[in-house]
């Protein structure tokens, strides 16, 4: 959803408020992309400070499935997003780049709303996502969900030390 700008530039001071509705279905995360299960519409208010500078502010809510870092199966992960922003509507593209405050989400007077959202969105995201705080994990050599179930994998690990004397064994292992 896109937002026209140049609207507010008529008088300093001028405020106004948005509620839109998030047109993106899935959300391209730095790990994959991610489906959004929820989502309400997002509340911005805009407020021209003048000389062409505004201030975004807002909240979005939503709820993204994300795998579980440890058995892969999908978690439902709340989002409560508070937006702040400055804009500078003076300054060209280039200006933000060499400044290195790019805003994706600025094109034009237009501002791309579902942008902002998937910017907050990133610097949002969890470090590790578990389905449960005790979730056991996958087995690492078929693959069976071990939240679910035991395998009849051999789960023992040899003690890395003894490599040697195992490599001494197999040499002398009668065919």
């Amino acid at each position: 959803m896109l937002i026209n700008l140049s609207e507010l530039f008529s008088c300093q001071g001028k405020v106004k408020t948005y509620t839109l509705n998030l047109e993106m279905e899935q959300f391209h995360g730095p790990s994959g992309d991610y489906e959004l299960a929820e989502k309400e519409p997002v509340t911005l208010t805009i407020t021209h400070c003048g000389d062409k500078k505004m201030t975004v502010t807002g909240e979005a809510k939503l709820a993204l499935m994300i795998p579980c870092d440890r058995c892969l199966e999908l978690v439902k992960v709340p989002f409560e997003l508070s937006i702040e922003e400055e804009l500078d509507m003076n300054q060209s593209d280039e200006e933000r780049v060499e400044a290195l405050d790019e805003q994706p989400y600025i094109s034009g007077y237009y501002l791309d709303v579902d942008q902002l959202v998937g910017n907050e969105l990133m610097l949002n995201l969890p470090m590790k996502v578990l389905c449960r705080e005790d979730c056991k994990g996958i087995c690492n050599q078929c693959g069976q969900n071990l939240n679910h179930g035991t395998c009849s994998c051999d789960s023992s690990v040899p003690d890395p030390r003894m490599s040697v004397i195992q490599d001494i064994f197999k040499q002398f292992k009668e065919v």
